[in-house]
């Protein structure tokens, strides 16, 4: 008996020891625009992990994901929320990063794991209904906003418009791209007719846009959506095809909204991505950060309406795109983690 309280007594000193240790490691975090997915998911983990003793986490929003993904897998920061194409990008020695060398890119892109995985955003099409559009064939002749100069979401972008309607960038519409914070403005002062732009139901974009007028958002076409050459596009890496209730994206956006499918789902083309670290981490420390998020799943999807449509709390393969060209897997932690709170995770995407 004495040797068995003896032994709980250490076990609880090293329990108490251990708690200690994380809640003086000083970690360094990275995420893009405030109020987005990655963004909320990141302030989360600051605030979760501190009051569990875990860490100190030093968040910097409104970052660029090319450059502090990069930093990441160089070891220069601790955390990064980011899409899972940019490390694919980065082994390849593709997109932004194809003036590394290329043995160089492959170690780095290979060097990132996740914690867990989650929707950073949808794309789809929306306008003014002042604007006369009602569908994607109508982009003919308009002025489209595609995304940023720089990064995926222009090329993602024109691909789906090309894949949906035919038409061609500049030869059939006039293509704008601009930085993510101007994009509110672009659609508000008449700079572009129609936004074909990731989205959440609602973001902040979105609402800032749709307070200057009725709007409407479009699902993507049915048949066309269905078809091999665009589920092939749908799941390459980095993306995921994203059908809900129509129901769902109604009420999501409320009113000033009128949202458009064919028939009762909603479809478009979602941008998987998660809350990263390097493989170096600790095994135990990305245990306790992944164990404090699925604590708090509830809070975090109610850190904004449309945190509770992405994705968070699931790790299936289909929807967070996981596998196949996707290198990024589940850190060791993570994984202890998330089967000990009793989920199953695909073989195929652990280390």
């Amino acid at each position: 008996m004495l040797k068995t309280i003896t032994n709980a007594a250490v076990a609880a000193t090293f329990a108490l020891s251990a708690s200690a240790g994380f809640a003086q490691v000083n970690l360094t975090s990275n995420a893009a625009g405030a109020g987005t997915a990655g963004a909320l998911s990141a302030t989360s983990l600051v605030e979760n992990a501190s009051a569990a003793g875990i860490a100190n986490i030093q968040m910097k929003d409104g970052q660029t994901g090319t450059k502090y993904v990069m930093a990441l897998a160089e070891g220069k920061i601790d955390l990064a929320s980011g899409p899972f194409i940019l490390p694919f990008l980065m082994a390849k020695a593709a997109g932004p990063y194809s003036n590394l060398e290329k043995e160089k890119a492959k170690e780095l892109g290979n060097s990132i794991a996740m914690l867990y995985p989650y929707t950073f955003s949808i794309f789809t099409m929306y306008a003014y209904d002042a604007k006369g559009v009602s569908g994607w064939d109508d982009l003919k002749g308009m002025k489209v906003l595609n995304g940023p100069p720089r990064g995926t979401a222009a090329l993602n972008s024109r691909s789906l418009i090309q894949l949906f309607t035919g038409l061609k960038s500049e030869d059939d519409y006039d293509t704008v791209t601009v930085n993510w914070s101007q994009m509110p403005s672009a659609i508000i002062d008449g700079t572009v007719d129609a936004a074909v732009i990731p989205a959440m139901f609602p973001g902040p974009r979105v609402t800032q846009a749709s307070a200057a007028g009725a709007m409407t958002m479009y699902s993507m076409p049915k048949e066309k959506f269905e078809a091999p050459a665009t589920q092939k596009f749908l799941n390459k890496p980095g993306s995921t095809p994203f059908v809900v209730p129509l129901a769902q994206i109604k009420a999501a956006m409320g009113e000033g909204w009128t949202v458009l499918s064919e028939d009762d789902m909603f479809r478009g083309k979602a941008v998987p991505g998660g809350d990263l670290v390097n493989k170096s981490m600790d095994e135990e420390l990305a245990y306790q950060l992944t164990k404090t998020h699925i604590e708090n799943l509830d809070k975090i999807k109610a850190m904004a309406p449309f945190m509770a449509t992405l994705n968070f709390g699931d790790v299936s393969e289909k929807a967070n795109g996981l596998c196949g060209a996707n290198i990024v897997k589940f850190h060791p932690g993570a994984v202890r983690a998330w089967e000990e709170a009793g989920h199953m995770l695909p073989d195929c995407a652990k280390p």
